[in-house]
């Protein structure tokens, strides 16, 4: 085995593919989640399991004791329209969360900490596409929370020595992505598509996203946890966009997935959303350059095997509540 993983929130969209890249990288892994979001059933086979809240005395006692050498930190509340209506709330999990499993961290002796943070902490103003070093100005709660998500990890690295790597996310999409809120777009569309609802559009459609499948963000993961780390000098010595480096509009996300499930919607329009990013773009260079890492799957690839596995979990959901399932479940 290569080493003891944990990664927080494995049973969520993201996180579970992480989890699958780590076993298969040969890592003996452990998932902790509170499955508020995330699924039991996304927990691959092979891993170990825990059942708790990143906020927990149970999730520092883990870290402390369990001879782990890497903390792959994916649990976080990420709605960013959510995080407008009660930042409070959002901070409890994606900042006192993050230094609660960063006290178990320290106090157990993790060698290396990956943290999954986001291009939400740019804003809107940096020049496309925005490479690392660019003014931080996040419009939301959430992206203020992942900034400084980052800079309490980079303060660990400084006070105790552990090695550090922030991954900030474009727009990522795949399966396993939860249908509601904006950040799963690819899937609101697909499950839309998929049950005959309109797609529902916030604003004109004309936002821009760098979408980047989950799988090369699991791939990334990897990447972060083998490199070799640069001296920390500032925060974003240790940072890297995880991107495609190519705007998407939400309109050709509409009319692409339509022409994916052969049939036309219209779009419903709704009002534009607090906190929403108008452009959205990530330079990665600076990840193929230092951890060898690049996107491989593009959105001709990635978005049919993301329609299919929305409509094959809705024929799964339909199967478990069909009328005789329910008795069969009771006999």
């Amino acid at each position: 085995m290569n080493g003891a993983v944990l990664v927080t929130g494995g049973a969520g969209f993201i996180g579970s593919h992480v989890a699958e890249a780590y076993l298969a990288a040969e890592y003996e892994v452990t998932v902790l989640d509170d499955l508020s979001s995330g699924r039991r059933d996304n927990v691959p086979d092979g891993a170990r399991f825990v059942h708790a809240d990143v906020r927990s005395a149970e999730a520092r006692e883990l870290l402390a004791t369990g001879k782990f050498t890497i903390l792959n930190h994916h649990a976080a509340q990420v709605d960013v329209a959510y995080s407008v209506a009660d930042p409070v709330a959002d901070v409890g999990v994606n900042v006192v969360g993050l230094l609660n499993v960063l006290e178990g961290a320290r106090a157990g002796h993790v060698t290396r900490i990956v943290l999954a943070s986001s291009g939400a902490i740019y804003g809107q103003d940096a020049a496309l596409p925005i490479d690392e070093s660019a003014p931080k100005l996040p419009v939301s709660p959430y992206g203020v929370a992942k900034l400084a998500s980052e800079y309490y990890v980079t303060m660990y690295g400084l006070l105790y020595g552990i090695e550090t790597v922030a991954l900030r996310y474009s727009n990522v999409y795949g399966p396993r992505q939860d249908a509601r809120g904006e950040a799963g777009v690819v899937a609101a569309f697909s499950h839309a598509l998929v049950t005959g609802q309109p797609l529902t559009v916030y604003g004109d459609g004309a936002q821009t996203r760098d979408m980047i499948y989950v799988a090369d963000v699991a791939a990334a993961n990897i990447a972060a946890s083998r490199c070799s780390v640069v001296p920390l000098t500032h925060v974003d010595a240790r940072a890297y966009n995880i991107a495609t480096g190519a705007e998407t509009t939400i309109n050709h996300l509409a009319t692409a997935l339509s022409d994916v499930a052969g049939r036309a919607a219209t779009p419903r329009h709704a009002p534009e959303r607090q906190g929403d990013i108008r452009r959205s773009a990530l330079a990665a260079q600076k990840a193929r350059r230092d951890l060898g890492w690049r996107a491989k799957v593009s959105l001709i690839d990635g978005l049919p095997a993301t329609f299919r596995w929305v409509r094959e979990e809705r024929g799964r959901v339909g199967r478990r509540t069909a009328p005789g399932a329910t008795a069969a479940r009771r006999r």
